[in-house]
């Protein structure tokens, strides 16, 4: 939603642009603090109050900040409060595993509102992978009280990862179903929302990243040991992928005494991960 906004700006130095990026900032400002007054949301972006008051102005009128409350206990008149509206936007994220699908769908604030897990044991499930992936996203969108229209963006986490090059799901033999060449475009012709495929231990490390263990630090490697093993590879604040989205795929690397695996697609075996496990 952001980056619409950015993006039609126009020229940069122009006051739109400056415009955008200031209404921009204050929301950021918005989703780390909480509740904000205008004079605090002056301080904290260097801008004059009455800047500060159009900015506002302009985010209330566009849906995205709400009036919430006032100030007490404070010496001088209350100041009104104003926070990010959490129903501006929502946004919906599939853990696809070979058991089940687990979808969650967040609100622009980052809380959980709808959460639905739906079952795909065995390789004879029936089921085509779109239908399973929207049944999924289906489910949670239900149980957040809304529709597919009311969600912005999707992410569907699975192991392994997409080539970029081949539009095809490499090192996850283990889901059936999820290496056709044509997914891609079958599931962009079912979703009425964009969508966004990643490997499922980098969207762990963007986690980690910006929430948890990670946090402040820009050059990072996060090892996973589950029901496989994997990697991510965080370098200057950026994701690493690899040339055909396989970097941080460790346990298929060659170790000595073990089977080494020449056909990932088709062997979910060998090399590290046989070690290992």
């Amino acid at each position: 939603m952001w980056t619409r906004m950015a993006g039609t700006a126009g020229t940069p130095g122009t006051p739109r642009v400056l415009r955008a990026m200031n209404d921009r900032a204050a929301l950021d400002l918005l989703l780390e603090h909480g509740q904000l007054s205008r004079t605090r949301i002056g301080k904290l972006t260097g801008l004059s109050k009455p800047t500060a008051s159009q900015l506002l102005a302009r985010l209330e009128t566009a849906g995205l900040v709400l009036a919430t409350g006032t100030t007490e206990g404070r010496p001088g008149p209350n100041a009104q409060l104003y926070e990010v509206n959490p129903a501006a936007g929502h946004a919906a994220g599939l853990d696809v595993t070979p058991q089940r699908i687990i979808a969650a769908v967040a609100d622009i604030a980052g809380r959980t509102v709808g959460r639905h897990e739906l079952p795909t044991p065995g390789r004879r499930t029936g089921v085509p992978v779109v239908q399973q992936v929207t049944d999924a996203l289906d489910g949670a969108v239900k149980a957040a009280g809304l529709t597919r229209g009311d969600i912005h963006r999707l992410v569907i986490g699975t192991p392994g990862a997409f080539d970029p090059t081949t539009g095809r799901l490499r090192y996850a033999s283990h889901l059936p179903g999820w290496h056709s060449p044509t997914l891609l475009d079958e599931l962009a012709a079912a979703l009425p929302m964009p969508f966004e495929y990643e490997n499922d231990v980098n969207l762990v490390a963007l986690a980690e990243q910006r929430l948890g263990a990670a946090r402040g630090h820009a050059d990072f490697v996060l090892l996973w040991n589950e029901e496989g093993l994997g990697a991510a590879l965080v370098l200057g604040g950026r994701l690493h992928r690899g040339w055909t989205g396989g970097a941080g795929e460790v346990g298929f690397l060659p170790v000595p005494g073990t089977p080494l695996v020449r056909q990932v697609t088709k062997a979910n075996s060998g090399g590290y991960q046989e070690l290992a496990g």
